[in-house]
């Protein structure tokens, strides 16, 4: 079991990484093949839609063929064949194909880890392992901020995403030869997502799943870009400096949270405390958005830094799936999860385009920001009639 959740934990470094590029590439994108944050807004949704939709049939084949077939073979044809299409992109529409692409082709990557956990591990650390597997992970979403910036500046952002491509289809090859798949579960039983959804201790969790990461993954992976750029006018070394801060309060707050259901003896006070806090920095940083650049970096580190629950939520829910639906059970809240963001971020495209023409940069990206924290403040009310998972 190790030896394969630290090859998918290696392997998540490039799902992370894929899904907070942008942040760093909309300068040189626009120069070059012209396109603008709204064009970028929504790739970036088509990347967590398709990361979304792919999940309810990865469920079905991780509990039927396993992780190793599943993530390996998704992550060469959809991960490595769109990052080489993306270094090749003339225009807005193949950026498109290329986002789509790559989020089915990382979509598998860490439920596939999230499942051996969960047949595999104890019931008590599942929290902390699956937070520390995606603290680990999101070292890919540092990579995304100022290293990237520095490569694009160093070879360009071409050569950059085809050596990506290569990186990803050798990660691929790797789980296929090392990854080993978990037992069957016993008993032999079947069931469906249905099975799951009409369990009623999950529908509070539903829609705190919904919008927990949309603030967290949308404004890094590529809000906080285009914001300081566009307020502020930082350049493509400094975006990648901030993204990297934010980044940073990301992973300490998934390493955070990771032990705290057992300190406090909860999953869901846990959850809704950190909530609350993302939707007051997110709120905060709409009242403040054009006060300062270094205010504006620290709110967006502070949403980073609470609105890492994600791993608790898996973990909250995965405290009412049957053993022979582990698989089907995480994909389903990863749905929700990565779902809500691909929703909200198209809608976030739309949001800012239309306030910026009508009444400037300042207030599109104060619009941007209140719609992200009243999203997490709402999802947190619904979430106070959950209760917690037996334990």
């Amino acid at each position: 079991m190790r030896a394969g959740l630290i090859l998918l934990c290696l392997a998540y470094v490039l799902s992370q990484f894929y899904r907070a590029f942008l942040a760093v590439l909309g300068t040189v994108l626009a120069q070059d093949i012209g396109t603008g944050p709204e064009d970028l807004a929504f790739a970036s949704g088509l990347w967590f839609l398709a990361f979304a939709g792919a999940q309810l049939p990865i469920g079905w084949a991780l509990d039927r063929i396993g992780p190793r077939r599943t993530s390996s073979i998704m992550l060469l044809i959809g991960g490595a064949g769109g990052a080489l299409i993306f270094g090749m992109a003339q225009g807005a529409g193949h950026v498109n194909l290329a986002m789509l692409m790559i989020g089915a082709g990382c979509a598998p990557v860490l439920v596939s880890a999230y499942f051996i956990l969960a047949r595999q591990g104890s019931p008590a650390q599942f929290a902390t392992m699956a937070a520390l597997l995606l603290a680990i992970g999101s070292l890919g979403n540092l990579g995304a901020s100022w290293p990237m910036a520095w490569a694009v500046e160093a070879i360009g952002w071409r050569a950059a995403m085809i050596g990506l491509a290569a990186i990803t289809a050798l990660a691929a090859i790797v789980l296929l030869i090392f990854v080993r798949d978990p037992e069957a579960a016993p008993g032999g039983r079947r069931g469906s997502v249905m099975d799951l959804l009409k369990l009623r201790a999950l529908w509070p969790i539903f829609p705190m799943m919904f919008v927990c990461y949309a603030p967290v993954a949308a404004i890094r992976g590529l809000w906080i870009g285009p914001y300081l750029s566009d307020v502020f006018g930082l350049g493509t070394a400094q975006l990648g400096q901030a993204s990297l801060v934010m980044g940073i309060a990301m992973i300490g707050g998934t390493l955070v949270y990771g032990p705290l259901d057992r300190i406090f003896g909860t999953h869901k006070w846990v959850i809704f405390s950190g909530n609350m806090a993302c939707a007051a920095a997110s709120l905060t940083l709409a009242m403040m958005v054009g006060y300062s650049v270094g205010l504006g970096i620290a709110l967006c580190a502070a949403i980073g830094l609470f609105g890492s629950t994600f791993p608790v939520m898996i973990a909250h829910a995965r405290g009412f799936f049957p053993a022979h639906l582990a698989g089907r059970g995480v994909t389903l809240m990863n749905l929700f999860g990565i779902g809500g963001v691909g929703l909200m971020q198209l809608g976030s495209g739309v949001l800012q385009g239309r306030v910026a023409a009508s009444a400037g940069d300042v207030a599109s990206y104060a619009a941007l920001f209140a719609f992200f924290g009243l999203a997490a403040l709402t999802g947190s009310l619904a979430y106070l009639f959950s209760r917690d998972a037996p334990a």
